[in-house]
């Protein structure tokens, strides 16, 4: 079996609070690594009254304080929100403080509105300096030489995992440029999915980070003890997406009263996006999963599989990872 990870976005739910997502995304990790995730990531957004890991680097360190050897990293830092020094001295901190366990994905995206992203980025140019960035930033966690005007410290000689995420053709092509391994977000833009991975396992040029091409994948991954109740909890995630692709961003809704409500949730075009944006979905029982699963990696040949499951019950949510780690390891 390839490895499996976790993909968090630290959901807030109607009712609930950010403490509470806090408690709760530290329960899932210590979960995870007991059953055998191998990576616990977070990813940046920012203004989601929904998403609570805008201050991502922080919250890697509250999971990574507690627990004890999974890997816990950023799916992904938005580089163009950030100066590459910074990014640096944040993941060189936490490299120091939990060696050889922290990851680091980076994103050309915002992760947020337009309002937000200027917020953010009060003299920024635009996302095109990416790669310049990127290129800066991989220069920081090197080895600091003599009479280098600026060091990241901490960060010059961490031993940080760094990776290149993307949900298009662009991405790919750079981390085959770089030699990093590469994270598809296959989990909401799945439509350039086997062009991309073509593109990065073609063009690919090792590097000494990477030897040869590392390709992980993102997978919405729903289980429950039926197919029924599986199908159920996933409305939760189209209910959060349809409201996003309506410009109401919010907390994030309970599961209707059974799958089959969805459709008078929304118009139909809205089903048809949704059914599209989250196509890369294996929803239902353990042998759905293990089946659907399967299926998933003989198509595209990952290396590694990210998981992410936004149900709005916490115990529901730690009971569809431990049905999906058993379904898939059997």
């Amino acid at each position: 079996m390839i490895p499996l990870s976790v993909l968090d976005l630290a959901p807030v739910t109607e009712g609930s609070d950010v403490r509470a997502t806090f408690a709760n995304t530290l329960d899932l990790a210590r979960a995870a690594e007991r059953l055998g995730y191998r990576r616990y990531w977070l990813a940046e957004h920012h203004n989601m009254p929904g998403i609570a890991s805008a201050a991502t680097a922080v919250l890697i360190g509250h999971v990574a304080g507690g627990t004890t050897h999974i890997r816990v990293g950023a799916g992904g830092i938005m580089l163009p929100n950030h100066a590459p020094l910074q990014v640096a001295e944040q993941f060189g901190t936490l490299d120091a403080l939990y060696p050889g366990r922290i990851d680091l994905g980076l994103g050309r995206a915002p992760g947020t509105d337009q309002a937000a992203a200027t917020a953010l980025r009060r003299y920024y140019a635009n996302a095109d300096e990416f790669p310049a960035d990127v290129v800066e930033l991989l220069r920081y966690f090197e080895p600091a030489q003599p009479g280098q005007a600026v060091q990241a410290v901490p960060g010059a000689g961490s031993s940080i995992e760094v990776w290149i995420l993307g949900s298009s053709l662009f991405g790919a092509r750079l981390a085959a440029m770089l030699g990093l391994p590469y994270a598809f977000a296959s989990h909401f833009a799945p439509d350039a999915l086997e062009q991309a991975l073509a593109v990065y396992r073609g063009e690919f040029r090792p590097s000494a980070r990477l030897r040869q091409p590392q390709v992980m994948l993102a997978l919405n991954v729903v289980a429950a003890d039926s197919d029924a109740e599986a199908a159920r909890l996933f409305t939760t995630q189209q209910q959060s997406f349809i409201n996003l692709r309506r410009g109401r961003p919010g907390l994030v809704p309970p599961p209707l009263a059974s799958a089959s409500d969805i459709d008078a949730f929304c118009t139909p075009q809205e089903k048809a996006g949704v059914d599209r944006a989250l196509g890369c979905a294996v929803v239902g029982a353990p042998q759905a999963i293990r089946d659907g699963v399967a299926r998933f990696i003989a198509q595209h040949r990952p290396d590694e599989l990210l998981l992410t499951a936004n149900i709005f019950d916490h115990a529901a949510r730690v009971r569809s990872f431990e049905l999906a780690m058993g379904a898939c390891a059997a």
